[in-house]
């Protein structure tokens, strides 16, 4: 195909990738991504260390969204017989019905089905997430809490807070005040830094809005009678969602499959590469001007269409044109938090499975567990063995993520390296997970400007907002590129609208920011 126009893509990640994949195979655009780092997947990477694979804060393939999971099965096709660990765990995995759906043992290029199991350790105790009716949830919390808990959800219903000022205000008018002090504050304040009576209520828009006591307890005595199959589960809250796809190799595998594809198809991905200027004239992007982060090489690159997944930040920042004073102070006033895990590698852990779930070596069976402990710093765990074995160069050892929530240059950014891990260690030592000498080895990986924060100037945003929505060729895009605390495939989805709204020659951009907001994407009408 003769490619007659082209559109630079700022960021290789899952938005990223989405556009130039649909231009690619859609329209007679050219694709040009320009990624600063040498990965592809920005936030939804794979790191490869020694063997072992570490996913960027666990990345669930699930969506309420027929166009995302056809998408995603069209690049990784659905596990046709259940992977090894499933076979000696004797789970009841349900598999794709397609007879030609791939064997995991036998091709590498497949998405497995994965059971979900998520704890919060609270007072050196686990509880499920989300709450269970389980005999142990009642026993960990004891009768006094119970009654508190329960005294203070009827209160929350009888007397709501009428406007809601802050995520605190959301929060505890969905659960109450006593079970968001014992589940939600103390994590929720780790990921960002700041109380969370400081933070907007949109947040909980954009992560939990459709969650509830009342729906966490339809859920559970749901599944005594029900089993949705479908890892779509279109009729459970995402935070209820208990099945979910993954690649066998981690969900860096699939966006370095679609990146072959778009290079396949005639697009072009330029590693190690940043935008730092935008040149804008008559509310047209004219070009870009790019440079090789280690050879410092510039060069000037023509478009006829941007998409940016930068943080908005530096987008700003880059456009030559005279932008706006009061464009330009929201801008530099938007917060990001950074983000820091330690992958460890163990010989064993010292607590072990407390479930009936079978889980080799018997140790636990978690997916990831949320650390609501105050005097650790530790925010969450991941546990790659049970998101898929072949994260593991040997499936005799625990391969853990220790996940830590900063700002760069704050005292955790500024640890070296080696006494960071250390320090890690240290913590998950001290909430009596592992033992010292059962280290075997570890690495750190730094992700910087990982969540858009509510707080900062990000009351004004609409400023930014409508500034950019008049710049007719540029479309803002994914998590950061749009300033929301969008999952993977809310982010793909802005990716496809903007390439819908190209193809059909619409000039509103007014959809693409509606991903994630309307209800009929949660089948709520």
């Amino acid at each position: 195909m003769v490619r007659s126009k082209r559109a630079v893509i700022i960021g290789a990640g899952p938005a990223g990738l989405t556009a130039a994949y649909e231009l690619v195979t859609r329209t007679d655009i050219k694709p040009v991504i320009y990624e600063m780092s040498s990965d592809i997947g920005g936030l939804s990477k794979t790191v490869v260390y020694k063997g072992y694979r570490m996913d960027i804060g666990g990345h669930r393939f699930f969506s309420k969204s027929d166009k995302i999971m056809q998408w995603w099965h069209n690049i990784l096709p659905l596990q046709g017989k259940p992977a090894i660990d499933d076979i000696l765990l004797k789970r009841n995995v349900p598999l794709s019905t397609d007879e030609n759906a791939p064997d995991p043992e036998k091709q590498d290029n497949v998405l497995l089905i994965r059971n979900r199991l998520s704890r919060i350790l609270f007072l050196r105790k686990l509880y499920d997430y989300p709450i269970s009716l389980k005999g142990s949830t009642f026993k960990n919390l004891g009768f006094k809490n119970i009654v508190k808990i329960g005294f203070s959800y009827i209160h929350s219903r009888i007397f709501p807070i009428k406007t809601e000022r802050s995520l605190e205000d959301f929060l505890i008018n969905r659960f109450g005040r006593e079970l968001y002090l014992i589940f939600f504050k103390a994590y929720t304040e780790k990921v960002w830094g700041v109380p969370c009576d400081k933070i907007k209520p949109e947040w909980g828009s954009q992560r939990i809005k459709g969650l509830s006591i009342t729906k966490a307890v339809n859920h559970a005595l749901k599944k005594v009678f029900k089993n949705d199959r479908s890892i779509s589960q279109k009729h459970t809250e995402t935070s209820l969602i208990e099945q979910f796809g993954y690649p066998k190799y981690g969900p860096g595998q699939l966006w370095e499959a679609v990146a072959d594809q778009i290079v396949k198809r005639g697009g072009e991905i330029h590693r190690e590469t940043c935008v730092h200027g935008i040149n804008l004239s008559d509310n047209q992007i004219k070009s870009v001007i790019v440079k090789n982060v280690r050879t410092n090489a510039t060069g000037e690159e023509y478009c006829d269409y941007l998409f940016s997944c930068m943080p908005v930040k530096y987008l700003i920042s880059s456009i030559s044109s005279d932008v706006p004073e009061n464009v330009c102070r929201v801008a530099d006033g938007l917060l990001y938090r950074d983000f820091m895990t330690v992958g460890l590698l163990l010989e064993k852990m010292k607590i072990k499975n407390d479930t009936k779930i079978p889980s080799l070596n018997n140790f636990i069976p978690d997916n990831w567990i949320y650390i609501q402990e105050r005097d650790v710093k530790l925010g969450r765990l991941q546990i790659y063995n049970n998101w898929s074995p072949y994260m593991l160069e040997d499936n005799n050892k625990i391969w853990l993520g220790l996940e830590y929530f900063c700002n760069k240059g704050d005292e955790l950014w500024s640890m070296p390296d080696d006494v960071f891990k250390k320090f890690a260690v240290s913590e998950l030592c001290k909430i009596g997970f592992i033992d010292k000498e059962d280290v075997l080895d570890s690495t750190l990986i730094r992700m910087p400007k990982t969540y858009p924060a509510y707080f900062g100037t990000y009351d004004e945003f609409d400023v930014i907002k409508n500034y950019t929505n008049k710049i007719e060729n540029l479309f803002l895009i994914g998590r950061n590129g749009m300033h929301k605390y969008n999952n993977a495939d809310h982010a793909m989805l802005t990716a496809i609208t903007a390439v819908d709204n190209i193809i059909a020659g619409k000039t509103s951009k007014e959809n693409i920011w509606q991903v994630n907001t309307e209800t009929e994407y949660h089948e709520e009408k």
